[in-house]
């Protein structure tokens, strides 16, 4: 039971601030998307000139 009604402004304030909610979750979930397809790419390609070294012989010259 409200002892006193809501007044106008609060009314505007929250719908205000449930924009903003949204807005920040949709933002959110953009950057986890972006991050998971990022992090799951397989299909990289090295640059060019750069090849790997062979198996067994890093680091002796």
């Amino acid at each position: 039971m409200d002892l006193r009604a809501e007044h106008e402004i609060h009314t505007r304030r929250k719908g205000r601030n449930v924009g903003v909610g949204i807005m920040l979750a949709g933002f959110v979930v953009l950057i986890m998307v972006l991050t998971f397809v990022k992090i799951t790419q397989t299909d990289f390609a090295r640059a060019p000139g750069t090849a790997m070294p062979a198996a067994g012989i890093e680091g002796t010259n």
